[in-house]
């Protein structure tokens, strides 16, 4: 079976191909010669989630999943969730929105966060979601190297680094997008 992601990040399409059974070619967006830009005009990630899948669907003809992720800050009524890549305004950028999130929570003491992975997978006429949460903290400064977004001030509950300084393998095991991505890989293993 032929299943589209829908994403231009090959990072993301790799760690999903080698999580997939072998009886599932991965296609990115560039595989089926997509290059639009679809926009995420939803307020849910859920929402644009879906919007994404439905127009790979719609548009392409393929059987296909799309995400969205959001960190919600408790102390910030769930902000930035569905506007996390743009919290800042422009120019959006990662350092722009920590910067402006860790200026947002000085002060507080509740620093309670999670990160949120919401999966909209179109099969076969069929609409299923699946879920991913991690729960957290905000650090109060950043921390360590390797990931993207937010990983630098988000410590994951349990453990006392960053997930930006964890190793792949570390994070993908506790974070929002790795426990997602391993309930569709199962729904996938099961689906006929």
């Amino acid at each position: 079976m032929k299943l589209v992601f829908a994403t231009n990040n090959l990072n993301k399409l790799k760690e999903v191909q080698e999580m997939l059974p072998s009886s599932i070619e991965l296609l990115s967006l560039k595989d089926i010669d997509c290059f639009d830009e679809i926009e995420e005009t939803e307020t849910t990630l859920e929402g644009n989630a879906q919007l994404k899948a439905d127009y790979i669907t719609k548009n392409y003809k393929y059987n296909c999943f799309a995400d969205d992720t959001g960190l919600e800050v408790e102390s910030l009524k769930g902000k930035p969730g569905v506007y996390s890549a743009r919290f800042a305004g422009k120019p959006a950028n990662s350092e722009n929105n920590m910067d402006k999130l860790l200026e947002d929570l000085e002060g507080k003491t509740n620093r309670k966060a999670q990160f949120r992975t919401a999966i909209a997978l179109n099969i076969n006429d069929k609409e299923f979601h699946f879920e991913g949460i991690c729960k957290g903290d905000i650090l109060t400064k950043k921390q360590g190297e390797k990931g993207f977004g937010y990983d630098p001030i988000f410590k994951p509950k349990g453990f006392e680094k960053s997930f930006a300084e964890m190793t792949q393998e570390e994070k993908n095991k506790i974070s929002h997008r790795g426990i997602a991505i391993q309930k569709l890989v199962a729904f996938l293993k099961e689906y006929k």
